[in-house]
């Protein structure tokens, strides 16, 4: 039998869109799960949309979800001679024709049939004559010469038997007028060439597919498996498109999503091992297969996403977080100084408390990353005269202190509530708002003991005029 082999194929005519990421994640895990290959293939034969800054886009958003290529990115525009060389083929041997109609009257095929509301089929007009009749000004393209009668059935894994009409395919274009392939015969070709066992991809392909069977066959070639899986919607149910926000890598890196949270929630979009939600790295790989794939459309769901990321910050060790957030900062905020690590750092345990992102640990972070307070002016407010005497109070009850604990500052608190009839938060908050910048952020007790002693003072003495 042999060895399993699958493929990512997307065109670098735009960023990688997440429906392509979840294709490649299964197409990746099935192949590992079964000791194979996964490649990768440029499919870059549009020369005018297809650009190296999208390559690298395709090729950095695998890397960053985790989705390791076998060996260097196959690029099909070096193999077009190949792809030629197989139209040749089937012309020679039948299974193609040259057709010589202009542009002028596909359009007017199409025309017509859109006037009569049904789908453009080409109307075969050269499948049979002769080249004799062949006009000289015209230069022809190449068509397949599809089945006619009887119907062809798709052995699908994910959507079971499949069974087309084989009159309803049209006699497709292989070769443009300029001797350029097209995309189902370069697919195919390449397919071959590499080996590729399984083809897991959209069931927006199915149609393609039953088009490169006939191609296979034509060249007695082995068929590979298909496995046509559903596509991604966004929440309306609507097909997600690269226009919609949120829909490539980089809209979630960028707001602090984990690499591993992401690939988590993809791989359970459309795909279920027994009620497991959470999958590391080698257990994605040991559970995946296709017979966990459904068979209806997902929907993409943002707050899912959030709640999976906020698993993954709460679970990670915390000298990686650490590494997620100094990585998400050093690409989307401020580098992180260097003498503030430590203490940001030994302040992850309650900074990541109620974050569902990098960006939200980021935020909590804030009063210790910067030394000058950046204050909302309407938390501002806030600080009337009483707050000002609380504020002064601490002040000067906290500089008797060696150092700043839980144990020491409880009584100090308890004392200012008491002393000035209020409660809990007629302390806490103006003393965070000076301290911060806001009434929002971590508990008062944190924040203090993270910025020290010193520093707190020197906030709090900043800020009492």
């Amino acid at each position: 039998m042999k060895k399993v082999a699958t493929r990512f194929a997307p065109s670098p005519t735009g960023p990688l869109h997440i429906g392509g990421v979840r294709t490649a994640l299964f197409n990746w895990l099935y192949s590992k799960n079964k000791g194979g290959s996964f490649f990768l293939r440029i499919e870059d034969t549009d020369k005018e949309r297809s650009k190296d800054e999208y390559k690298e886009q395709i090729i950095k958003s695998l890397k960053w979800i985790g989705v390791e290529k076998d060996g260097e990115e196959y690029i099909q525009s070096r193999k077009i001679n190949d792809h030629i060389k197989i139209a040749n083929e089937l012309l020679k041997n039948g299974y193609a024709y040259r057709c010589y109609c202009s542009s002028e009257e596909i359009e007017e095929q199409k025309k017509r049939a859109k006037q009569k509301k049904i789908p453009y089929i080409y109307d075969r007009k050269w499948r049979d004559k002769s080249e004799a009749e062949a006009p000289a000004d015209v230069k022809p393209t190449i068509r397949f010469k599809s089945k006619i009668d009887g119907t062809t059935v798709l052995k699908d894994l994910v959507q079971g038997n499949v069974e087309i009409e084989n009159n309803t395919i049209e006699d497709f274009i292989i070769l443009r007028n300029d001797g350029t392939p097209t995309y189902n015969l370069s697919a195919s070709v390449d397919d071959h060439q590499m080996n590729i066992t399984h083809i897991i991809r959209g069931d927006d392909h199915k149609i393609n597919t039953f088009k490169q069977m006939q191609i296979y066959l034509a060249m007695k070639w082995d068929l590979p498996y298909f496995a046509h899986i559903p596509l991604i919607h966004t929440s309306e149910g609507k097909k997600l498109s690269k226009r919609d926000k949120a829909s490539t890598l980089d809209d979630y890196s960028s707001i602090g999503i984990i690499p591993e949270a992401l690939r988590n929630y993809l791989l359970r979009l459309g795909w279920s091992y027994k009620d497991k939600e959470i999958f590391n790295k080698e257990e994605s790989i040991k559970y995946f297969n296709l017979e966990g794939i459904g068979k209806s459309p997902s929907k993409l769901d943002m707050n899912r996403i959030l709640s999976m990321n906020e698993h993954y910050i709460k679970n990670m060790e915390e000298n990686d977080l650490y590494d997620q957030v100094s990585n998400f900062c050093k690409k989307y905020k401020d580098i992180i100084p260097n003498e503030k690590s430590e203490k940001i750092k030994k302040s992850l345990s309650f900074l990541k408390n109620k974050a569902k992102t990098l960006e939200d640990i980021y935020n909590n972070s804030k009063y210790i990353i910067n030394d000058l307070v950046s204050f909302n002016q309407d938390d501002l407010k806030l600080i009337d005269n009483n707050s000002k005497k609380i504020i002064s109070e601490f002040s000067k009850s906290i500089s008797k202190l060696d150092r700043l604990e839980r144990s020491n500052l409880e009584p100090i608190i308890e004392n200012l509530i008491k002393s000035n009839n209020t409660n809990f938060k007629g302390v806490g908050q103006p003393l965070r708002i000076i301290l911060t910048g806001s009434k929002f952020g971590p508990g008062i007790y944190d924040i203090i003991i993270s910025l020290g002693k010193e520093e707190v003072q020197k906030r709090l003495n900043a800020k009492i005029s």
